[in-house]
């Protein structure tokens, strides 16, 4: 092999012994050193001979490896680790040859010191997160790493975080994408300074080494590729393929990433022809590169490409370029000769052939095509590669590395040519694809890189020709896929349209290829060429015209279609991205006059192509009924590069228009479209499914409708302004179907429509009128205005965030041109309409967003009803924009009733469109409008409100917009059309308002009331209406008020269009072809009509008037204003007309009309003067009657409606009251048991579910609805103030050693380590972590109520957000959730009462008593229902926690065990109690934490299980607290651990077991002579630890002092005395010797005064006194005092009954004045001391650190966050996991204790239980909190549930963003975060959050 190697090398074979073995790196080393010298010499060839020899070994000798690894029979030879190897072995010589026998790491960092790079260019993958600024960008791709941004400065500047979709590359650096300033420091600082020359040795070995590598590279990816079979798919090949390649690529791509100087070596040998030559051309004896040379030429072919200069290699006929590889296809029907018939085409065309009628079309320029599309030839490296990158479908290796190199600006040129040069085969390519999504990604992710530097689109335009090969294979690739029209004439149509149901367009395939387009075009000098080019142009529109038209609608008549078809999904997106993307790129470069050529270009090519389709689809005059599409994409184009030469380039309108027949042709579809969306609307096109209602609303969203309708409108605003108004008008009604509806008749029929959606589509017809002559969108307004009457609109209809107001707003939507035409104005306009609410915070309520609402002034005059019915998507969005403005209205006090839509001002119309407003001067409009003001008068049937408002709201419209002087006061017929002068004298609307109209004519059916029998008037007969069944009013031809007049419109639109047809063609051979379809019924067909004779004499000033009357419901209501105040007619405009109703409206109206001429206000005043009678009389009568009568229902209707809402409110507050009384659990009387009036002797409970109330009893027991949980955050207490911080840097780790639970935990195991284990578990609580605490709605029912209750959830299918398997419900009224069931104890509550009397025996008897009762044995009573239900209850209890809460004994399951359970569980309670008060009893009697408490029912439950453990009377902490004791030392053998001595007891817990211990209900006198007692030995514990706190000094000089007033008579009351006592005692043992080092940090460096100590003491014993009280006011009902912080102590202790009643106050208050020692303090203190003497003989430290109790706690609090999230982010989602040491893919922090977790992370799963859940339970005993870091939201973790929180960061307009998918700063919110924490602290995330689901662990 490797002769043969060297043989191909050419040149003499060196001899062998020069190349050593591989093997040891040392001779590898030796060998490049020894090639490095050789070739450095004048005179290389030999060198290079000996160097190419051996690579040629070392390359070759894996390549025939790698091959059969590929193949399957190396497979099953079992060939494993061999190519492994080898390539290991090639490598590891590449990289020695390139360092010339150096180490390679130093050689890399030699070469890095050369990188001259000023670009970063990093390149990133898919799901990256990268930042854009706006404010830096030139280009809109613009893109930086988050190293160089956060490295840069963009204060104040418009950036976003992203995560990048298709990857992409960091352009820092370059100057062409981004302004400089915005250039991190890294590569500012680059740019400028020099870098010295790179030394010649230093690359030389790459440039001779790097050649064969590649070439290398390339054989294998020549051998791996294997043509895919015609049926299976080959991925699974190539991945091999590419795995075995990915050490190689990835040395390239590390080779890159050495910087400047290694790309432009790397450069240079891509780029290097001959080099290319050399190696690949196949030539000579090498079998080897022979047979991949084959290889590289099938591919080619396979590809459907020629290779054009081979014509006879290897005896394979290449086809040439001319006939392309359509003969070797055999296709012989193809069209032409089309190079786009690949194989793959050939298979689709046979899988698809129920897609029907497929039709091919011939491109007329096939021979430039045949080149662009066919051809491609290989001359380097770069090259053949970039074909390899294709044929693989973009590896992300090869891309990645192909983009590390553009830094390089040659190479970036050389590369981008290439990637021109194959762009059809990418398209081929990307056709073929499976993976089409993920191939768009990667080619967009090369091509945005190339395509956004304008420098360089414009040079790769010139020079390779650009435009001509996308244009060109954006038309090739939608040809694949185009079918017949059926638009208009279905059988001869010979127009083709794209089919959206193909999956090019389903899955969006062409997005890469239009993109690219997009791209380029957004650069001036491209998109200038792009319009001068008449050739790309026609190319273009009729690429175009593939779209227009598709996706048609057929409307379903019989039944509903079966299979709702949702390809319009794909239409709206294609024409969006490939038609109207391009076109606002092409109109942003049209903006100046200098640019009117383009302009016209582009409209005249428009026009020719929309001739074309008329011509095709067959089109006259007509639209096919029943059909419609909204795609005409060339109309749109039309519309908007004409209004963009009237607005920006000065053009003259009509120089650019048609002439009218093609006008007429024009409007046809768009208005077909408005008249479909009122059908649709209608529910006409009901059995097409919901999909036509999803078409209909998307093309009014806010992303398409400036695309889509608003082009739309503005052509029709063109075509009315240039076509005779008669004619548009009667078109627009029969569009609308309603012309027969405009009859005198109060009956007519109309063939065309049902009538239930007559008066929708007269409402739609009249709406769109309105909106045709109301808006100004192209008309004449300026950009800013735009923008604002767009905000307006949206804010009108509701409040919006910032966000959806940016979304909401059309935008200029080429997505190249920035987020929105100037996004400073945006910010400026939105505070000048709207004012910002900040979000509201209700706990418990819902978080709100910060909104933005119309300011006061934006109500009163920009609100736009016509903008709002414009741009709602919903229906219901006009109705909301009503209702707030009728609020408005009613709070500003401007209008009370409800009020109709405002009449707005409108921007003046440019000149160029004042055409438009002869539509409301032209009598057509006038009939109708008269027509319809008589109608609603008379009250014919379908009509409205709405109608009634936009007539009056046209009358409006031509009043603002008539002519200024009244050249018609003496009533001049013009023109020589007097078709319907009968009706009216003139076309202008303010003088035909006051012309008296008499009689009319009329068809009627003949049951219509109109028909007099006698009835002998001629009817017309004319020729043209006849043939539409004439059943329309007609009007006779004679101008003689005394005969009636007739109207039609359909005869009048057709006269109109003849004239105007024949006008045009001089040979009229076009005459209109009468309709015979199905539209027009025969004449005879329908009901009989007949003619009438109305007598009308109205005018429509008087119809106004007695509209007035009508509306006002009294007779002559209407009163000329100006008689009483001439100043009206000055100055018109009042403000008390701008807001009202239909009343306002007229009588506006009316005003107008008076101001603009004389003879009208004469007229008025006339009308006025004369009270006429109504006209039909009886008829009016009536109807008034009906609208009276219907007043007066309304109104007692109104009247029953309030009282039943005052009812409702009252219940309601009561339910209120006495169900969810949270603030003022003072009026619990209902519920609580103990404080019942006192001649009820038992408590009477409500059951919620049976409504019957009575005591609870032992066979019938009722119980609290209570939620018990398991808590840990008790446990999260620490003892110092600092709030804990969360970690954002490696450096802060939080350590829990600090905790309260931890302290606790570190207690009890050092108890036990030293005592019996019995008595360890009386001596602590545990609960800190896990306890379980009770909480209650305060709701009772009986428990065999709830029995039932929970059978009847468990056979309820509806999925409930809890288990009802785990006992989980919702209260039944009350809806709070719950877990278990609390029996109440039968109690009786006079007993209770005794109980509390204060009774005069002494302590001593007392304590005799309560040691009595605490040694009866507590019998569990007899088996009722009660003590089943107080077992079960326990048991739930237990259940609720972790074992591993529940057990802390040494020998498991002992009974000790449960007893330290039980008062634990009573610990937990009332210490979470004390902290939901906020730590203090300050606060009194309320609880603050607004919660019922069920302490009381808990307590009985407890001391019932609890008595069930008898204590032997010795080990009975009582009697050592009670009684001394002999010294009986001898007892203290040493076979047995001792017990804890009574000072290291907890005294907190001593009292809950004394209390529990006896009998319930407890009274009163024993419960505070247990505490007396147990006083006194929290007050000698203080005292202990007072002395440890001390020093020596201290201690000796308190020792004197004490000693000396120990006679004093109240010397047990004076704690110098005690304190000198105790430190006298526990001298005599080891407790203060062996003060060393240890000592120092328990003392404390202050010197005591008696005040510190004081202080000292009294908050040693304040957290027992506040346990203590809680209790009392729990068991005995009494009112918790409230007082300052100072006096907290004292009034406690007053409280508890341990201060004396007599004592006084005025001197400063002592402690020791509460204590009441039961025996003598001395002796029993020098009992308590020895216990501990004996203890700290042997273990003198551990003694010392159990003396000291921590027992001041601060509140518990989550950890404190950043302000800003952005340092969370940074640090966190970049952070790896602790178990996999991977990046999460959804990393999430604990708030509680700053864990990091992994998400449903897989990797770090434990027995099914993932990291979140599973920490949930560890750290919050099943609660946990977690940020997820990548979502910036919280997620609630709750045992077997979570649900999304919501988030604490907001950003600067007060919105979340979840998933930061806006990614802009985001910053605290403080008030969301205290809302979050209090829900912890007091347990109400189940209460408060609604939306829980179950994680399956899987969290």
């Amino acid at each position: 092999m490797a002769a043969a190697a060297a043989a191909a090398g050419g040149g003499p074979q060196p001899p062998q012994p020069e190349l050593p073995a591989p093997g040891l790196a040392l001779d590898k080393a030796a060998t490049a050193a020894h090639l490095k010298a050789a070739l450095s010499r004048p005179d290389n060839r030999a060198g290079a001979e000996e160097l190419q020899a051996l690579l040629e070994r070392v390359l070759s000798a894996e390549r025939p490896l790698a091959a059969a690894a590929d193949s399957e029979e190396a497979a099953a030879a079992g060939g494993g680790g061999g190519p492994g190897a080898a390539e290991e072995e090639a490598l590891e010589w590449c990289k020695c040859l390139l360092a010339g026998g150096g180490g390679y790491d130093e050689f890399c960092a030699a070469v890095r010191a050369y990188d001259p790079a000023a670009l970063c260019g990093l390149v990133w993958t898919a799901n990256f997160v990268a930042y854009r600024c706006r404010t830096c960008g030139i280009s809109p791709c613009m893109s930086l790493c988050a190293e160089c941004f956060h490295q840069g400065d963009h204060t104040g500047h418009d950036f976003n975080m992203f995560r990048s979709q298709a990857g992409g590359a960091c352009d820092c650096g370059d100057s062409n994408v981004m302004r400089e300033s915005g250039f991190c420091k890294r590569h500012q600082i680059k740019s400028s300074s020099n870098i010295p020359c790179v030394p010649k040795d230093l690359l030389m070995m790459s440039e001779f080494v790097l050649p064969r590598f590649i070439f290398c590279l390339i054989q294998y990816l020549r051998e791996g590729y294997n043509e895919p079979a015609a049926d299976v798919p080959s991925e699974k090949d190539l991945n091999k393929v590419l795995q075995l390649l990915e050490p190689q690529i990835s040395f390239l791509e590390d080779l890159t990433k050495m910087g400047g100087a290694m790309r432009s070596v790397l450069t240079q040998v891509l780029t290097n022809q001959q080099n290319y030559k050399d190696l690949t051309s196949g030539l000579g004896e090498n079998s080897c590169a022979k047979k991949s040379h084959e290889k590289y030429l099938i591919a080619l072919k396979s590809s459907g490409l020629t290779y054009p200069e081979d014509k006879l290699v290897y005896g394979i006929q290449e086809p040439s370029a001319g006939t392309s590889t359509l003969a070797v296809q055999g296709f012989a029907g193809a069209t032409g000769t089309l190079g786009q018939l690949d194989s793959s085409d050939e298979e689709d065309q046979d899988g698809s052939q129920g897609l029907g009628k497929r039709k091919r079309v011939k491109l007329s320029s096939s021979t430039k095509d045949q080149s662009i599309m066919d051809v491609l030839k290989h001359k380097s490296f770069l090259e053949e590669l970039l074909f390899w990158t294709i044929k693989y479908e973009f590896p992300q290796k090869m891309v990645t590395f192909l983009l590390n190199m553009l830094p390089d600006q040659e190479y970036k040129v050389a590369f981008t040519k290439t990637f021109v040069q194959h762009y059809a085969f990418i398209m081929k390519t990307l056709k073929k694809s499976h993976e089409s999504d993920t191939m768009s990604n990667r080619i967009v992710h090369i091509s945005v890189q190339l395509f956004s530097n304008e420098e360089l689109a414009r040079q790769v335009t010139e020079e390779c020709q650009l435009l001509d090969i996308m244009v060109t294979v954006l038309l090739y690739m939608m040809e694949s896929c185009l079918i017949k029209s059926e638009l208009q004439d279905e059988e001869n149509s010979l127009h083709v349209v794209v089919n959206c149901g193909e999956a090019l367009l389903k899955n969006n395939t062409y997005w890469p290829l239009v993109s690219d387009f997009i791209n380029i075009l957004s650069h001036q000098s491209v998109a200038k060429r792009f319009l001068e080019d008449h050739g790309l142009l026609v190319t273009w529109m009729n690429f175009v015209s593939f779209f227009q038209g598709m996706n048609l609608n057929k409307r379903e008549l019989n039944e509903h279609v079966e299979f709702e078809s949702q390809t319009y999904y794909a239409a709206f997106a294609a024409e969006l991205e490939a038609c109207a993307q391009p076109m606002w790129g092409l109109l942003s470069h049209c903006k100046v006059r200098e640019t009117q050529e383009y302009t016209k270009n582009v409209v005249r090519y428009c026009i020719e192509a929309l001739q074309d389709w008329f011509d095709a689809i067959n089109f006259v005059d007509e639209p096919a009924p029943n059909q419609v599409t909204f795609h005409l994409p060339l109309h749109r184009y039309y519309a908007m590069f004409l209004s963009k030469a009237v607005k920006c380039q000065e053009l003259d309108l009509d120089s650019v228009l048609p002439d009218q027949e093609m006008l007429m042709k024009l409007m046809i579809h768009p208005l077909q479209i408005q008249a479909s969306l009122a059908e649709i609307h209608s529910n006409m096109w009901v059995r097409n499914g919901l999909q036509i209602k999803g078409q209909a609303m998307t093309y009014v969203q806010s992303h398409f409708c400036n695309s889509m309708i608003d082009p739309d409108i503005y052509l029709l605003q063109v075509c009315a302004s240039r076509l005779d108004p008669d004619y548009f008008i009667s078109s627009v009604f029969e569009r609308f179907k309603v012309v027969d509806l405009l009859t005198m008749a109060s009956q007519h029929q109309n063939t065309v429509l049902d009538a239930e959606h007559e008066r929708s589509m007269l409402e739609g017809a009249l709406t769109f009128l309105v909106i045709l002559l109301s808006l100004r969108l192209h008309l004449g307004m300026s950009d800013d205005e735009i923008l604002r009457a767009e905000m307006v609109a949206q804010l009108c209809m509701n409040d919006r965030t910032h966000s959806s107001l940016l979304d909401l707003i059309p935008e200029n939507p080429n997505p190249k041109s920035g987020i929105i035409p100037g996004s400073y104005s945006f910010e400026s306009v939105l505070s000048a309409v709207a004012d910002f609410k900040a979000p509201v915070f209700e706990p418990g309520g819902s978080m709100q967003q910060g909104m933005y609402t119309p300011k006061a002034e934006v109500w009163d005059q920009e609100f736009d009803p016509v903008m709002v019915i414009l741009r709602t998507v919903y229906r219901r969005d006009v109705q909301s924009a009503m209702d707030r403005y009728t609020a408005f209205l009613k709070q500003s006090g401007k209008f009370p009733g409800n009020p109709w839509p405002p009449y707005k001002k409108r921007t003046p119309l440019h000149p160029s469109y004042k055409g438009l407003m002869r539509l409301l001067h032209c009598k057509t409009l006038h009939i109708v409008l008269f027509t319809l003001l008589y109608k609603i008068l008379m009250d014919h049937q379908n009509l409205s409100e709405h109608v009634l408002c936009m007539v009056l709201y046209l009358i409006e419209l031509g009043l603002e917009n008539s002519a200024d002087e009244e050249s018609d006061e003496e009533a001049s017929v013009c023109g020589p059309e007097r078709c319907h002068d009968s009706w009216f004298p003139g076309s202008n609307l303010v003088s035909n308002m006051r012309h008296f109209i008499n009689y009319v004519r009329v068809r009627v059916p003949e049951t219509a009331p109109e028909v007099k029998r006698d009835s002998s008037a001629s009817t017309s007969s004319d020729s043209l209406s006849s043939l539409h069944s004439s059943r329309r009013p007609k009007v006779l031809q004679r101008e003689n008020s005394g005969t009636a007049q007739v109207f039609s419109l359909v005869a009048e639109r057709r006269k109109k269009f003849q004239e105007i047809i024949n006008r045009s063609n001089s040979e009229a051979n076009q005459v209109v072809r009468p309709k015979t379809s199905s539209k027009w019924s025969a004449p005879g067909s329908a009901l009989q009509l007949t003619t009438a004779i109305l007598e009308i004499k109205e005018s429509i000033l008087s119809l106004l008037i007695k509209l007035h009357h009508k509306l006002s419901g009294k007779q002559n209501s209407y009163y000329p204003p100006w008689l009483d105040d001439l100043e009206i007619l000055i100055q018109p405009e009042i403000p008390k007309y701008s807001h009202g109703d239909g009343i306002t409206a007229v009588e506006r109206i009316l005003l107008k009309a008076a101001l603009q001429s004389r003879m009208n206000k004469r007229i008025i005043e006339e009308i006025c003067r004369k009270v006429t009678p109504p006209v039909p009389p009886k008829k009016i009568t009536a109807a008034e009657k009906k609208t009276l009568d219907k007043e007066e229902r309304r109104q007692k209707a109104r009247e029953r409606q309030q009282k039943l809402l005052a009812e409702f409110a009252s219940r309601q507050k009561s339910f209120m009251e006495t169900a969810m009384d949270v603030d003022s659990p003072e009026n619990d009387i209902p519920m609580e048991i103990a404080t019942a009036e006192p001649q009820v002797s038992e408590a009477v409970y409500d059951c919620v579910i049976c409504g019957q109330s009575g005591p609870s009893s032992e066979d019938r027991p009722t119980g609290l609805v209570v939620l018990l949980q398991a808590s840990s955050v008790l446990g999260q207490c620490r003892d110092n103030v600092e709030p804990k911080k969360l970690p954002i840097s490696e450096e802060e780790q939080i350590y829990p050693w600090d905790t309260c639970a931890a302290v606790h935990d570190v207690r009890l195991s050092l108890l036990q380590r030293y005592f019996k284990d019995s008595s360890c578990l009386l001596a602590v609580s545990i609960g800190w972590e896990g306890g379980v605490y009770v909480q209650t709605c305060g709701h009772t029912l009986h428990i065999d109520c709830h029995k039932s209750y929970m059978e009847s959830l468990r056979n309820d299918q509806v999925l409930q957000g809890f288990s009802v398997d785990k006992g989980e419900f919702t209260c039944p009224l009350c809806r709070q959730f719950a877990n278990s069931v609390l029996p109440c104890y039968p109690g009786n509550n006079v007993e209770n009462n005794l109980w509390q009397r204060p009774s005069n025996k002494s302590i001593q008897d007392l304590i005799k008593e309560v040691e009595e009762l605490q040694g009866r044995p507590g019998a569990f009573p007899s088996e009722t229902n009660l003590s089943k239900e107080m077992e079960s209850v326990m048991k739930d209890i237990k259940n609720t926690t972790q074992k591993k809460y529940r057990d802390y004994s040494k020998t498991p399951g002992s009974p000790d065990n449960d007893f330290l359970f039980m008062y634990s569980v009573a610990r937990t309670n009332l210490e979470l109690e004390l902290i939901h008060r906020g730590g203090n009893l300050c606060s009194g009697g309320a609880s603050t934490a607004g919660k019922r408490s069920c302490l009381n029912q808990l307590f009985l439950v407890l001391a019932l299980h609890m008595r069930l453990y008898s204590i032997d009377s010795e080990y009975n902490p009582w009697s050592k607290l009670t009684q001394l004791v002999e010294e009986m030392n001898s007892q203290l053998g040493n076979e047995e651990q001792p017990e804890v001595p009574i000072l290291y007891h907890d005294v907190t817990s001593l009292l809950l077991i004394q209390i529990l211990m006896m009998p319930q209900p407890l009274r009163k006198d024993h419960f505070t002579c247990i505490v007396k007692v147990l006083f006194t030995l929290l007050y000698t514990q203080a005292l202990a630890a007072l002395s440890i706190k001390c020093n020596e000094e201290d201690r000796s000089a308190w020792k004197q002092t004490g000693a000396l007033k120990k006679n004093t008579c109240d010397a047990e009351k004076s704690y110098e005395v005690l304190l000198s006592f105790v430190i006298s005692e526990l001298s005599k043992g080891k407790l203060y010797h062996e003060e060393g080092t240890q000592e120092c940090a328990m003392v404390s460096p202050i010197a005591w005064s008696p005040e510190s100590m004081e202080k000292y003491l009294q908050d040693f014993c304040l957290p027992f006194l506040r346990i203590t009280s809680l209790l009392q006011h729990h068991l005995f009902g009494e009112d918790l005092p409230s007082c300052q912080e100072e006096e907290e102590f004292s009034v406690l202790s007053s409280c508890l009954g341990l201060l004396p009643t007599f004592y006084q106050t005025e001197h400063p208050f002592i402690s020791a004045s509460c204590l009441d020692w039961p025996v003598p303090a001395f002796d029993i203190i020098s009992q308590w001391c020895s216990e501990i003497n004996s203890f700290t003989e042997r273990h003198a430290e551990q003694g010392k650190a159990l003396l000291i109790q921590e027992s001041r706690w601060k509140l518990p609090h989550l950890l404190q966050l950043p302000e800003n999230y952005n340092t969370i982010f940074q640090y966190y989602h970049r952070k790896t996991c602790s178990v996999c040491t991977k990046v999460p893919k959804d990393p999430a922090v604990c708030l509680v204790c700053g864990t990091f977790v992994c998400l449903k992370g897989l990797c770090c799963k434990q027995q099914s239980y993932c990291e979140c859940v599973l920490h949930s339970q560890n750290c919050g005993a099943g609660t946990g909190i977690f940020l997820l870091i990548n979502a910036s939201v919280i997620i609630i973790i709750r045992g077997h549930r979570f649900c999304l929180w919501g988030s604490v960061y907001l950003d600067a307009h007060g919105e979340e963003d979840r998933d930061l998918r806006r990614g802009k700063p985001l910053y605290i919110c403080k008030e969301r975060y205290k809302v979050l924490e209090q829900q912890w602290i007091s347990h109400t995330f189940d209460h408060i959050n609604k939306r829980w689901g179950p994680h399956y662990n899987g969290l």
